[in-house]
């Protein structure tokens, strides 16, 4: 039959709301990772002495870097909590909790008194602000790649669900640019005193933007069909892991690798180039500036490569190479030059790209529609636990114990064979592309049956 007006209609409608969750997907994430790398990176510049101080350095940076891995730990609770209340109560509403969430911790951390003023107080505070934010961020995640990818053709899930991805290299990105521009435009002690303080106040601004963007969009269509089926599930917990454990596991492991290589490129380079090279504070921050941008761009690429060739191929080569990289990117930068410093953070970032673009779609397709947002989540916040968490401790410890870079390389490539054997475990995109048309058929033949035709 010709297409009519009405039809070209509605394809304009649904294009339009695709476009509109992918900007949600990826403005909402960018700013909860705002506030998540802004903290990252002001733990490894001024965290250990503001509230840790000690006589030692690399003992004040080792503590600054507990409390980043609280925001790991912390993930979880976020995971079972909302990542339930995404499958039970739909995407859209459990995505504006946890915006608020992390927004108002980020902008409380912005307001702390340090250590200097009330004693072992800030820390304490300090710590409960970190839990905060990884809640938040643990819900965050498994949404915003369901609010994307759902509104979106399955078949191109790996471009659709790397708007989430796009966030923590955006967020990084805007982090890293604030601070660097206040280390520019303030001296030392001011920058320590109180320059820091204003990266974390703009996130009241950022998050009242985010939440404006993401309040004129509508519930995923699957979530919809879902609900007008009644088969939202009433204990999704307990459903994963009775039902899809293999999934949960494969989806875990996947994710150890690029929260390692993530970690050594975005937060730990920051402390080894400053303390371990002699580098200051701004060309360290400038090297992981670049490297994020240009995550900004291949990130999407790389999910879309992914759509187009095996996509648990492209991730298995892509963790190959971030098990090489490192011990390639260790001797090139030990005569202390910016150059080498920033071509191996970029070619770090680059590979990180071709891991974790696609690995959004990847990990929602290992669980059935009515336990996506369940599973995603609790893949995500567990993996991070075994991953980002205790890489930089890791990173800082074994560092201080052998005074060399080939344990932290080793590290490493060890993570990145875990990723290889969840690749392994996963399975390929077609049968979760299966599962979503066939949910949204039934819909289909009701508004079809429901639309009156011309005698």
């Amino acid at each position: 039959m010709p297409r009519t007006p009405k039809d070209d209609m509605k394809a304009s409608a649904r294009h339009s709301g695709v476009r509109r969750a992918f900007v949600a997907s990826l403005t909402g994430t960018a700013l909860e990772w705002y506030d998540f790398a802004v903290y990252s990176a002001a733990a490894a510049l001024v965290f250990g002495d503001l509230f840790f101080p000690s006589e030692d350095p690399l003992t004040g940076t080792l503590l600054a870097f507990s409390t980043y891995a609280v925001g790991y730990v912390s993930r979880p609770l976020g995971g079972f909590v909302f990542g339930r209340l995404g499958d039970v109560i739909g995407r859209k509403k459990v995505l504006m909790a946890t915006l608020v969430l992390i927004g108002v911790a980020t902008f409380l951390i912005g307001v702390l008194p340090a250590y200097s003023t009330v004693g072992v107080a800030a820390p304490i505070a300090l710590v409960v602000l970190r839990f905060a934010q990884g809640v938040g961020v643990g819900g965050e995640w498994g949404g915003a790649v369901l609010l994307s990818s759902e509104f979106g053709d399955p078949r191109r899930r790996g471009f659709y669900a790397s708007a989430a991805q796009v966030g923590p290299p955006a967020g990084n990105l805007l982090a890293n640019g604030v601070l660097a521009a206040l280390g520019a435009l303030l001296t030392e002690a001011q920058f320590e005193s109180w320059g820091w303080r204003v990266a974390f106040l703009l996130s009241g601004v950022l998050v009242a933007f985010g939440l404006w963007v993401r309040a004129k969009l509508e519930e995923t269509p699957v979530f919809k069909a879902m609900e007008a089926e009644h088969s939202r599930p009433e204990a999704p917990i307990r459903e994963v892991f009775a039902t899809q454990p293999r999934a949960l596991l494969a989806a875990i492991l996947c994710r150890v690798g690029p929260d390692v290589l993530y970690a050594m490129f975005t937060v730990f380079v920051l402390t080894y180039a400053t303390n371990e090279l002699g580098m200051s504070r701004g060309s360290a921050l400038a090297a992981v500036l670049i490297g994020s941008t240009l995550q900004v761009f291949l990130m999407p690429l790389a999910g879309a490569l992914s759509d187009r060739v095996n996509r648990r191929l492209l991730s298995g080569c892509a963790a190959l190479a971030a098990a090489v990289w490192p011990f390639l990117f260790f001797p090139m930068i030990g005569g202390g030059s910016w150059l080498p410093l920033a071509a191996g953070v970029v070619v770090g970032l680059v590979i990180h790209c071709c891991l974790y673009g696609p690995q959004a779609a990847f990990i929602a397709e290992q669980f059935s529609p009515r336990l996506r947002y369940t599973g995603s989540s609790l893949a995500y916040t567990l993996a991070g636990i075994i991953g980002g968490a205790i890489a930089p401790l890791l990173f800082t410890s074994l560092l201080s114990a052998y005074g060399t870079w080939v344990p932290l390389a080793a590290y490493i490539a060890l993570a990145s064979a875990v990723s290889l054997a969840g690749i392994f475990l996963g399975r390929d995109p077609e049968a979760a592309v299966h599962e979503d048309t066939a949910l949204a058929a039934p819909k289909a033949r009701s508004t079809a049956d429901a639309t009156p035709t011309n005698p």
